[in-house]
């Protein structure tokens, strides 16, 4: 992972607040509002975060967490009910 990865604000699909890339890199939707931005930052450092202690990576067409490896075919990324995704969204911040 890049010693200090960047966070840019994107043109994302309206559906995806934020990208976090296995090198550490964060792409925030710029079309979020100003708090929307600050929640889905706070979120995307906790897979940040997952992706520096290597309990999660990804491919096109996997998902990897905790040397499990979910196919990405029909899954709806970002649900709440993914392992990685319970983390983040019980340490994001509110607003």
């Amino acid at each position: 992972m890049k010693k200090n990865p960047p966070v840019l604000k994107k043109k994302l699909p309206k559906e995806v607040h934020g990208l976090t890339f296995n090198d550490g890199t964060i792409h925030i939707n710029k079309d979020l509002s100003p708090v929307q931005q600050k929640i889905a930052l706070s979120h995307e450092k906790v897979h940040r975060n997952q992706i520096k202690r290597g309990d999660l990576s990804y491919d096109d067409k996997y998902i990897y967490w905790e040397g499990k490896k979910y196919s990405r075919k029909g899954m709806k990324e970002g649900a709440g009910n993914l392992p990685w995704e319970k983390e983040a969204y019980k340490k994001q911040k509110k607003k």
